[in-house]
């Protein structure tokens, strides 16, 4: 029922505890692409009709939460009848919105709580975090002293957070804020019992039943216009990992198992949207899948420009909804050379991310290192793509970086793996302004070994390390590393 030019209020993606004006700029099937009012097209986002993230005109007032209002309006200018009746547009309706006729079961969480929960941009690590917003049945969890893009909205039964006490009871490691030492973080906690969460509070979903080898319909979170034929290559309790059928293992990627981007067999022929046929060799499946759901897959490939990448028919663009097709590889979102690049846009609201016009800009904003830090490892003079295959470009030019960190020449992990600590901070003292940084290696203990098995959240997130210094140490370890695939 949503038409293009609707008005709602709904989350920013990038800043979950945001909520924005929004129009619908364009609808496929049970999707729809929405707008931030007055900002450019390139931070569209797309969601499904039924998502949890979007609320009618007034939702916002009505249950107390902030709006912000589109870009030009000062604090307190905004108002929706005067909005609506300027642009010419239409609210809409309040009967469209699923989420409006959620019941609403008492969880016990209130705002504030304590717990423990992955950082699921860096999964491998369990951080302090607490409940700073709830609506319904969701919790907006935020991890302390951590910037807002970290936040992320969940179930209350989500297998992703646990009570305090938990990393301590099971010895999983457990992540400090930054700017607080574990001493000052127990006692901190100790203090506030009555904000603390209680294990018997928790029930958790059950292990998804995905298995391996299982076909779907799955968003391509590279170009999420599309949806692609996929099967599941892999799984865990919580999640699975997707591949699209004829393309590289390279494009595979991790999703939660309730992910609203992944649908069962037959869902674009339900909702009318177009499905992307499988590549190559797998045409059988092409034609299996156009028996099934007559009418559903969409052959795309007279569309859009020629581009360089294999699979790809030139639509869509690196950029976003903007720029709706490319012929070269540097606005394809599948070539190599976008594969491991993030933050490609400045941050919609402050603008400190780097720009795709220069994105060797340094981040100003070290609050958030590890997205940024992972696009400039593969920006950085080092090595493009060193992080995700060591193996292919190593060895081409390996004399060069040696001369950028010439403390590395002629090392391998094998002799570094046997460094005692003053071995390793001796090391780090070494490298060109990272001589301040080598106390921090001596305090934590960190041997060869260890130091081996660093990675980039380690050593920004938990060593508390500022980025320049960081990348040098990273891709020290890599270089080690990858010595035996010279």
């Amino acid at each position: 029922g949503f038409k293009v030019g609707m008005k709602l209020e709904g989350l920013d993606p990038e800043h979950p505890s945001r909520f924005c004006v929004l129009t619908v700029a364009e609808v496929r099937g049970y999707r729809m692409r929405l707008h931030f009012d007055g900002y450019p097209e390139c931070y569209d986002f797309w969601v499904n009709a039924d998502s949890s993230d979007i609320h009618p005109v007034g939702w916002c007032e009505k249950t107390s939460h902030k709006l912000l209002p589109p870009k030009g309006f000062k604090e307190g200018e905004f108002n929706w009848t005067s909005y609506l009746k300027n642009c010419k547009a239409q609210a809409a309706p309040k009967s469209l919105f699923k989420t409006l006729s959620t019941p609403v079961t008492p969880s016990g969480f209130r705002l504030g709580m304590k717990l423990e929960a992955v950082d699921k941009k860096n999964p491998s690590l369990m951080c302090v975090a607490t409940i700073t917003d709830m609506v319904d049945n969701r919790l907006l969890i935020h991890f302390d002293n951590w910037d807002e893009s970290y936040d992320y909205w969940c179930e209350a039964s989500s297998p992703y957070i646990r009570p305090v006490g938990y990393c301590q009871e099971t010895g999983t490691p457990l992540t400090t804020p930054p700017g607080m030492l574990k001493v000052r973080l127990i006692s901190c906690l100790s203090q506030k019992t009555g904000k603390l969460y209680l294990p018997h509070n928790y029930v958790f979903r059950p292990a998804h039943g995905f298995q391996v080898n299982m076909k779907l319909e799955a968003v391509d979170r590279r170009n999420p216009i599309l949806i692609r034929v996929a099967t599941i290559v892999d799984k865990d309790d919580h999640r699975i990992k997707i591949h699209f059928d004829g393309w590289d293992c390279n494009y595979d990627f991790w999703v939660d198992a309730d992910s609203p981007d992944v649908h069962p067999v037959g869902w674009c022929a339900k909702t009318g949207h177009a499905l992307q046929v499988p590549l190559g060799s797998v045409l059988q499946i092409c034609l299996t899948f156009s028996f099934l759901l007559p009418g559903a897959v969409d052959r795309v490939g007279t569309v859009g420009q020629a581009c360089p990448t294999p699979g790809c028919h030139g639509v869509g663009h690196v950029r976003g909804p903007r720029y709706g097709t490319h012929y070269t590889l540097v606005g394809c979102p599948y070539s190599d050379v976008n594969l491991n690049r993030e933050n490609l846009l400045q941050d919609r609201l402050s603008g400190e991310r780097p720009s795709p016009s220069n994105s060797m800009q340094k981040a100003k904003r070290l609050e958030t290192p590890l997205p940024f830090l992972l696009g400039a490892l593969h920006q950085s003079i080092f090595m493009p793509s060193l992080a995700s295959n060591p193996t292919h470009r190593l060895h081409l030019c390996w004399e060069k970086h040696c001369k950028l960190l010439p403390e590395v020449s002629g090392l391998t992990a094998k002799h570094v793996a046997k460094w005692t600590v003053e071995e390793v901070v001796s090391f780090i003292q070494r490298l060109p302004g990272c001589k301040e940084q080598a106390s921090v290696f001596r305090e934590e203990q960190i041997d060869g070994e260890a130091f081996l098995l660093l990675n980039q959240s380690d050593i920004v997130k938990i060593l508390s390390i500022k980025l320049g210094p960081a990348l040098k140490i990273y891709n020290a370890i890599l270089m080690f590393k990858s010595m035996c695939f010279k």
